[in-house]
Order: C-alpha cells, then structure tokens, then sequence
C-alpha cells in the first residue's frame, strides 16, 4: 500500500487530520454561556483546602468554576468530612470533581513504583479494584459529588452507559485525567465516544497538537498552565489568549509544586496545601490578565449552570 493512499484516506474518509495543525484555527466551540475560557483548580484535598479556595477566590474576585480534589482519593475522607466537601462546592457553587480511590500509583501492585513500570499507565488492575472504585463512587453519590476523575477507559465505558440507563444520575459528569496519558485528536475522539465530558491532555503539548485535538471534538479541553517541576515544571501563562483561542472551550489548569507525592499524599500538613491554593488563585489571575489584554475578543464569565456542582 502507498502512502498517498493512507494519506488520501485519512483526508477524505476520516475527520482527523493528517498532520498537527499548525495553522492554528480559532475554535468556533464556546462553554454554555458564551465563555472561551474557565478556571480550574487542581489538588482540593481535603474540606479545609476547599474552604480556603472558596475565600481566596471571593476575595480576589476571581471566579473558579471547578475544584480537582482527592487526587489521592476520596476514600480517605470520612464520611462527614467528604460530605461537608460537598456542601462547600454546593455553597459556593463550584464544581467538585473526585478521584474516588488510589489506583496504581498507590495500591498493592508495585510495577508502576519501578523504574520502567510507570509507563504501563496508571488503569485499574483487576476487577476487584474497579469493584472497589465503584463503591466508593456511590459512596460519593451519596454525599452529593457530581464529578469524577476518570483514568481508565474501560470504566469511563462502563459509568457512561451507567449514567445513560439511569443507574446513576444523569447530571454526573467526567472527566478524563492526564493520568490516562493521551495526546491526539484519535484518543480525544475516542474519549468523547465513550462518554467524557472533558478530557485532560498531556500536560507538555504544543500549540499545533492541541488545535488538531480541538479540530475534531467539541468537549472541553483542560490544559496545564502550571505543572510540577517532576512533571516538567513548565509555566505556560504567556500562551493563555493563545490557548483560549485555539482550545476553547478550555479549563485552564494550575498545579505548581515539587511533585505529584508533594500534592496528594494524604499526610502532608495542611498549610502548605492552602498555601499552594492561594498560588493558584494567584495564577488564575494572571492568566485572566493576558486573555483581557489580546485583542482576540475573549470571553470569560461566571456562568455555572452547566457545571457538575455538588448536590448534598
């Protein structure tokens, strides 16, 4: 077989395209309420860093619209403490999405600690963990989270159909984690079949690959604009206007720290915890302040009432 022939058939039979798009295109896609961009904060561990993002934000009036939390898992919250997480997302309406429980990185298998191992991914190992996922899902339900970080594409398959035949409810929403590892408009795609709702690529993308994403899928894309120096340690503020004409809709997306460890191990105190939420909030800001100063006309607001907001 020729290439033109594979070339001439990804062209006309496929909507993927061949090659990065480096001519850069607008997105024509916005979030319910008009908006090109949205804020999004990472690594709410626990009730008390929520409260203090909730203050942070009011008091420099900067709107957040999602809170990523319980990285290290949601099982490590008690009961009435994952409640009241729940009613601090509903109070300020924030959207709260949660990883219900450790996965490889932190359970008994040891592969992904080795070396090598880590490039295996970080999906379910065996059907006792999912079944062990899935309880604490409805656990969370049950306190009144709508949002869920997903790592694995076979449960994304399986909570979609779930949501789709009244199982759960139909206002819960997810979102695929950069721990699933994907960076190219086919996996977007795929992840947008299977029923994601937004999809964290790869943190270190360029421009051109994220417009080629974009070229193909209408769900929102959430970007690092900060990451953690064992991740990259990239910041990539200056691109915000650029992104948020290219990618939107986009949750801009900050996480600055030493490593991920650093962030979501359960035991750590929780002062320097808040004191990387304040940074976030601060980062945000920034962000906002390049997008206001292109000449790009984008939009940001406060417009929530599609969002996964808590239901307690």
């Amino acid at each position: 077989m020729a290439m033109k022939d594979i070339e001439k058939y990804i062209v006309e039979k496929t909507p993927f395209p061949l090659k990065d798009r480096r001519d850069l295109p607008t997105s024509e896609a916005r979030f319910e309420g008009g908006a090109h961009y949205r804020m999004e904060v990472p690594g709410i561990e626990n009730a008390e860093n929520f409260e203090v993002l909730v203050k942070e934000s009011e008091k420099q009036n900067m709107p957040i619209h999602r809170a990523i939390g319980t990285v290290g898992g949601s099982a490590l919250l008690d009961k009435k403490e994952l409640k009241y997480y729940a009613e601090i997302g509903a109070d300020a309406k924030i959207e709260a999405l949660v990883n219900p429980m450790a996965t490889r990185a932190w359970d008994n298998g040891r592969q992904y600690t080795t070396p090598e191992g880590y490039v295996s991914g970080m999906r379910i190992r065996g059907q006792d963990n999912l079944y062990l996922w899935l309880k604490e899902f409805d656990r969370c339900i049950e306190a009144g989270i709508r949002g869920f970080l997903i790592t694995d594409e076979g449960l994304l398959q399986l909570v979609s159909k779930m949501r789709a035949d009244g199982v759960i409810p139909a206002d819960v929403k997810f979102k695929v984690s950069v721990f699933a590892g994907h960076g190219n408009a086919l996996g977007a795609s795929l992840l947008e079949e299977l029923g994601a709702d937004s999809f964290n690529p790869l943190a270190d993308l360029s421009l051109d690959m994220l417009a080629s994403i974009r070229s193909v899928t209408n769900m929102p894309l959430d970007v690092y604009m900060s990451i953690v120096d064992s991740m990259g340690g990239h910041q990539r503020h200056v691109e915000a206007a650029e992104i948020a004409r290219i990618c939107g809709p986009v949750y801009f997306k900050f996480e600055p720290g030493k490593n991920e460890c650093d962030l979501y191990n359960s035991w750590h105190e929780s002062a320097h915890l808040n004191h990387l939420v304040k940074v976030k909030v601060k980062m945000a800001q920034i962000c906002k302040d390049w997008c206001d100063d292109s000449d790009t006309g984008l939009i940001f607001n406060d417009y929530k009432d599609d969002l996964a907001i808590p239901k307690p």
